[in-house]
């Protein structure tokens, strides 16, 4: 990801394209303070589920995966008919989403994107809200890519929670990454900030344990 909002490319570590090429973990986000976050490698490496599935409906037009991962959302909305690109700044992963048949960039959100102003959905699942530790500088740059009228589908974290950290990819086992900025918002939060930047919200669920909110721009 730009080095002006990110210390590190997060995704651009070993113990992450260890696991996106095996395709399994263990994987985790590591607080400085030891706290762990575990990264669902073997979910998001198999096909969507059905909390995916029912982000996916909410599509409209052409839809960007912001983080796109290995690839799954993008091949399965490719499948159904969408014109859809994937993002990533993880090499390892841009090449899995190639394989499955997807079209996929090496590039962070923060980066010249092809299409800006035009795409008709964002999709910021994953945790991916977290990308660069400043969910309000996130939203505004989604507000640049979509078309007028458009629409974002993120996933919040399951708990009332609103914190910024620095943290890196680890493995569980002795490899790690550089620190780099992240953000986790619950759904409440989440409103809090895109509210004074023009988002409104359209429609608010949870599956499976895992909570999502549309917004349109």
């Amino acid at each position: 990801m730009s080095t002006t909002h990110e210390a590190a490319p997060p995704w651009c570590t070993d113990p992450y394209a260890d696991a996106v090429r095996n395709e399994r973990g263990p994987l985790f986000l590591r607080r400085a303070d030891g706290w762990l976050l575990p990264l669902e490698v073997e979910r998001w490496c198999a096909g969507p589920d059905a909390a995916d599935l029912s982000a996916l409906r909410h599509c409209e037009g052409a839809v960007l995966d912001i983080g796109c991962g290995p690839g799954r959302l993008v091949a399965a909305l490719a499948a159904a008919g969408h014109r859809v690109l994937g993002i990533d700044v993880s090499e390892a992963a841009v090449a899995r989403t190639v394989r499955l048949g997807g079209a996929a960039l090496r590039l962070s959100v923060f980066d010249p994107l092809p299409d800006e102003g035009g795409w008709g959905t964002a999709l910021l699942l994953d945790g991916n809200i977290g990308i660069g530790g400043d969910p309000g500088a996130l939203l505004t740059r989604v507000a640049e890519l979509v078309r007028p009228g458009g629409l974002l589908t993120a996933e919040t974290a399951p708990l009332d929670v609103d914190e910024r950290v620095e943290v890196r990819v680890d493995d569980g086992r002795g490899a790690s990454g550089s620190l780099f900025p992240w953000a986790r918002v619950g759904t409440r939060a989440l409103l809090r900030v895109a509210r004074p930047l023009g988002w409104r919200p359209v429609a608010q669920w949870s599956v499976g344990g895992r909570s999502f909110v549309s917004l349109r721009r």
